[in-house]
């Protein structure tokens, strides 16, 4: 599952210096999971210029953020996804307001994993979320990122903790000797 890996999000600081490394990181994933036939879904925030859909703090700002049909709300050109599944979302957490849990177990998901950003923000909200679904989650932690990179660490290290995620480098999770890292209570 892709998050907000979108145009947005990469304009500059932190995210648009990690843009590279995030994109590879995740073109690797891509490539992993379709050789494997696995449901990819790439999750996009987008929003209406009419307010409806626009979050509290956009409100009280009244600014509002990728914008329906703007740039800004598109995903990365150099992402290929061909055959992604897409969902759009208006909060931080992909499964509000969105058929996301339906799409998983219509598909018979029981594990998910996670790349894009921000990792305090819809990459917590998110998983958390797949948590409270009775769903596993890997954090591919060198394809996940934020604009504060001070939070980074502390919050992939809080998701492991409180949730038992599996935070683990891209590279073990397309390792065909790694497998069991995809879920913690099932090694086979």
């Amino acid at each position: 599952m892709l998050i907000d890996m979108q145009n947005a999000f990469f304009e500059a600081g932190p995210l648009h210096e990690r843009r590279s490394d995030l994109v590879s990181r995740t073109h690797t994933l891509l490539e992993w999971a379709r050789e494997r036939h696995l449901l990819v879904v790439n999750v996009r925030t987008e929003h209406r210029a009419d307010r409806s859909t626009w979050t509290l703090n956009m409100l009280e700002d009244d600014q509002g953020f990728a914008m329906e049909g703007d740039h800004k709300s598109q995903p990365l050109a150099e992402l290929d996804l061909d055959g992604v599944t897409e969902v759009v979302k208006t909060r931080d957490d992909a499964f509000l307001g969105t058929q996301l849990e339906d799409l998983l177990r219509a598909h018979g998901i029981r594990t998910l994993v996670m790349v894009g950003v921000s990792t305090q923000s819809c990459i917590a909200a998110t998983a958390t979320h797949a948590y409270a679904a009775n769903l596993h989650v890997v954090l591919a932690k060198d394809a996940i990122f934020t604009e504060r990179p001070e939070l980074h660490e502390d919050v992939l290290a809080l998701l492991e903790d409180e949730y038992r995620f599996a935070a683990v480098p891209t590279d073990q999770i397309v390792d065909p000797s790694s497998v069991h890292v995809l879920t913690r209570d099932d090694p086979s």
